[in-house]
């Protein structure tokens, strides 16, 4: 196949015929040799400037059948892509796009309006709310629910008329609490010191002047240094009091005087059988045992006792 029917099969219009000049001599002694295409324009090279100001977004437009063909011929030029929408379609694909777009917002307003973590809106049964939280948010949180339903009970209470429990008589009659409450305690005071008052009949009056000092001793310890050294001049004159029956210097210590009792009354100053308690006979007896001699052998008993353990050890160190 030649190039002149190459080109014109792609690129020329069959029905335009070629026009050829003829060789002839230039006056400028050159000569024009090859194929001269009569219209420049054909391939439209120079329309692309109009083309470029075309919209980008516009269809693309593809020759049917030839590219020296003008676009404005019916028939020759087609379509790519779907036709614009009429002005009802464009209308409800707006509506469409709007909603989207309005419905869009409001999911991201609701996004923002969320609670966070650290306060989720939920409340547990405490009062506290759901979340992360600190220690002081969750105490005060306990604290104003407590609060509010102290009030709304006693609203109720107010407005149901319930108060204090009221208390009537037999009668009828209306009974002060208070008073009632007063009588019974000074009932119970009174009950109270008439128990200790026969608690100290009960005692001897020994018994009871010894309470006395143990009290009046108590009494003074407050007032007593920390410390008592061998100077202690009180701590002396106690010990000094005491009896000990087998202290080889007793009889070189100054007698105590034995004539009167802890509660003032004369003692007898002859020799008595012992007793249990250290009793001493009154200063009228007559010296006469009345017993029935048990205090003999409770301490008959006693001695025997510790004779008995006195011997089981010294034969178990004879083993």
């Amino acid at each position: 196949m030649s190039l002149q029917n190459y080109l014109t099969k792609k690129y020329l219009n069959p029905d335009k015929p070629i026009k050829k000049k003829s060789k002839k001599r230039k006056r400028d002694g050159t000569e024009s040799t090859g194929l001269v295409i009569a219209d420049d324009n054909i391939l439209g090279w120079d329309e692309k400037d109009a083309d470029d100001n075309d919209d980008d977004d516009g269809p693309t437009i593809v020759g049917s059948q030839s590219s020296t063909q003008h676009a404005s011929k019916p028939g020759l030029w087609k379509t790519i892509g779907a036709p614009a929408p009429s002005s009802a379609e464009q209308t409800a694909a707006d509506a469409i796009l709007e909603a989207a777009a309005n419905e869009r917002s409001k999911l991201a307003e609701e996004d923002d309006e969320a609670p966070t973590l650290g306060d989720t809106g939920l409340k547990m049964e405490s009062g506290a709310h759901a979340g992360l939280q600190t220690a002081e948010q969750v105490t005060a949180a306990m604290a104003k629910k407590r609060a509010t339903e102290r009030k709304q009970f006693e609203e109720a209470m107010r407005e149901s008329g319930e108060g204090e429990t009221v208390y009537r008589d037999a009668s009828g009659r209306r009974i002060d609490i208070g008073i009632k409450r007063a009588e019974k305690r000074k009932k119970e005071e009174q009950e109270a010191k008439k128990k200790k008052e026969q608690e100290l009949a009960a005692m001897g009056d020994v018994q009871r002047a010894e309470a006395e000092e143990r009290r009046q001793k108590l009494q003074d310890a407050q007032y007593m240094p920390l410390t008592r050294r061998a100077d202690d001049v009180e701590m002396n004159e106690e010990l000094k009091q005491r009896e000990v029956w087998n202290d080889p210097a007793a009889r070189f210590m100054t007698k105590k005087s034995t004539t009167k009792s802890k509660t003032g009354r004369k003692l007898y100053q002859g020799s008595f059988a012992p007793n249990r308690y250290g009793i001493r006979p009154g200063w009228q007896w007559d010296g006469v045992d009345r017993g029935t001699g048990f205090e003999k052998d409770w301490f008959e008993a006693r001695n025997n006792r510790k004779n008995i353990k006195n011997l089981q050890y010294q034969w178990g160190m004879d083993e």
